[in-house]
């Protein structure tokens, strides 16, 4: 099974991160559906050439907040997610991906009228047609 996952090795995150919070993001969205199996420790390491202990860190980081369960033999199946906690975790990442973002911002020595006026201009980017 293929994952649309992708990883940025010039990104400063850390691998296992990149990996956690895209995953995180599919179940949440709904994208992987509750019930459905997902690659094997091993077949997701081979897919996105990283090692089998950074996938297994992150099956466990999502299984200990409950997105993932293992069944011992059979595999690793994604969790059913109440929609309070789906709330939760969509803001989550939103806020996750500002701090990034803010981040990146002040590595460039951006100031905070800067970044807010890329913030706005890229809000009437996407919602343009939602005027």
């Amino acid at each position: 099974m293929w994952l649309p996952i992708q990883i940025n090795e010039q990104s400063a995150e850390p691998l296992y991160y990149q990996i956690e919070v895209q995953l995180r993001a599919l179940i949440v969205s709904g994208q992987l559906a509750e019930g459905m199996l997902l690659p094997s420790i091993r077949e997701l390491a081979q897919s996105l050439k990283c090692s089998v202990i950074t996938v297994r860190r992150v099956y466990q980081d999502l299984e200990s907040e409950g997105l993932l369960r293992t069944r011992q033999g059979t595999g690793t199946y994604v969790a059913a997610v109440e929609q309070d906690d789906r709330d939760r975790y969509r803001l989550v990442a939103v806020v996750e991906a500002f701090e990034i973002a803010i981040t990146a911002g002040q590595r460039v020595k951006c100031s905070r009228e800067e970044l807010e006026q890329i913030f706005r201009e890229q809000l009437e980017k996407r919602f343009k047609d939602n005027v």
